[in-house]
């Protein structure tokens, strides 16, 4: 305990560290503060207080500014979907595979053309959340298209200004802003929902309520263990003669993650478990088919739901890691390094042999990755408060956990650079994005 009082003071100790640190928690306040703020014209004490089903999922993301029908109640996602369009596109696209390869000015147009794809997005979202999740009761202005262009207008804007809280935190806070507001929207959530879990349990339970908090423990070290895992491919560099001096020679690793697509492959498949029951809804009235897989994709809980969604996020695993790492690139650009992995040959064998050790990894990680993202279906069959077992693993447990340990690294680098001791006595803390030399 005195060495963790010792940590915090170096921490607060180091001026810019501590500026960073108090601009983000300010920044974090606002954001928060805007999630309370309802848009003009509606009723608060007349919306629903829970919404459940994937709106449910999709409000813990937001740390209920989409049930409380606030001015940020479409968050960042909006901006994330674009990042993700943009993302997919500059594989597909070869403008923006052009774009990617001029460096700054490229980052910046894409940046630019990122923005203006979600105020169309807003813009989109902003009607379907206005005819879905408001009740007709809870509108109190009566000119419904005044109602409707104006909080088209307020939602877009919200979300605007959360892509501007979020780059400042970048720039003039810790961690990276975008997932430090979704991580701080899902942690605000939690200790409600831990709170209601106890209740519901009382003292007949007490002993079921406290397996469940080992439960999670247990949860949360493997995800974890699945973000931290990587696998070292020792490479080695020829010595070069210049004058002199002799350079090269050493050995160094290439880290290959077990889970190199992070959090985007449940992204992307939450992504597309909306449509069966989208397209169900509409084929409702004439099919006993359409209501059947209306009902089963409608609960985040069913079998049928987590089988498909558990197929997608292991195909999305293979997909975006292929898109993400390319074992050729790596190869040609270690040849022309002059660096070799021991055993195999320069050029296309070394490409081949990323490319399978690449494979090797990505299977098991992305079953784990499924396992992970289905577990709070599992906790809810097992009679865990819906809200509660959220935390038990998908997205929410993945970016938490993620943004944690980024943030955690930035502030030991710190640390480090003013020969203060790190944060953990037993090793370095490694980001998702830490290399391994």
């Amino acid at each position: 305990m005195k060495k963790f009082f010792q940590t915090i003071k170096n921490i607060f100790s180091i001026e810019e560290l501590r500026t960073r640190i108090l601009n983000t928690l300010g920044f974090l306040i606002i954001f928060r503060l805007g999630t309370f703020v309802t848009l003009p014209g509606i009723d608060p004490s007349k919306l629903a207080e829970n919404v459940g089903g994937i709106f449910g999922l999709l409000d813990t993301f937001l740390g209920g500014a989409f049930s409380n029908a606030s001015v940020f109640a479409l968050g960042i996602m909006p901006y994330i979907s674009a990042s993700i369009v943009l993302q997919l596109m500059t594989v597909a696209v070869p403008y923006f595979q052009k774009l990617q390869k001029e460096g700054d000015s490229g980052r910046k147009k894409i940046n630019q053309i990122t923005r203006a794809l979600t105020i169309f997005i807003c813009l989109a979202q902003s009607i379907g959340y206005l005819s879905a999740t408001i009740p007709a009761e809870a509108i109190v202005l009566e000119n419904g298209f005044l109602f409707r262009a104006s909080s088209m207008i307020i939602l877009t804007a919200g979300t605007i200004f959360t892509m501007w809280l979020g780059e400042r935190i970048t720039d003039k806070g810790i961690g990276n802003g975008i997932s430090m507001l979704i991580m701080i929207g899902i942690i605000s959530r939690f200790p409600a929902s831990i709170v209601a879990e106890a209740l519901s349990r009382g003292m007949s339970q007490l002993l079921f309520f406290i397996l469940e908090l080992i439960a999670l423990f247990f949860v949360v070290l493997a995800t974890v263990a699945l973000v931290q895992a990587i696998r070292r491919i020792p490479v080695q560099y020829a010595k070069q003669v210049v004058g002199n001096k002799v350079y090269g020679g050493q050995r160094q690793y290439i880290p290959l993650k077990v889970n190199s697509a992070g959090v985007m492959p449940i992204i992307f498949a939450q992504s597309l478990m909306f449509l069966p029951s989208l397209l169900a809804g509409i084929w409702a009235d004439r099919s006993d088919i359409a209501q059947y897989v209306g009902a089963a994709f409608s609960r985040i809980d069913s079998w049928q739901y987590n089988l498909v969604f558990g197929i997608l996020i292991i195909l999305f695993t293979f997909f975006y890691t292929a898109i993400t790492i390319n074992p050729t690139q790596i190869a040609d650009d270690m040849k022309r390094n002059g660096g070799f992995i021991p055993g195999i040959k320069p050029g296309k064998q070394t490409g081949e042999f990323i490319d399978g050790v690449l494979s090797k990894i990505t299977l098991p990680g992305s079953f784990f990755l499924a396992v992970i993202a289905v577990l709070p279906a599992f906790a809810m069959i097992a009679g865990v408060n819906t809200g509660f077992a959220q935390f038990y693993g998908g997205t929410s447990l993945l970016i938490m956990v993620g943004v944690i340990l980024d943030t955690l690294q930035q502030i030991e680098s710190y640390l480090l650079m003013r020969h203060y001791e790190g944060m953990m006595k037993s090793g370095r803390v490694k980001g998702r994005t830490a290399a391994v030399a």
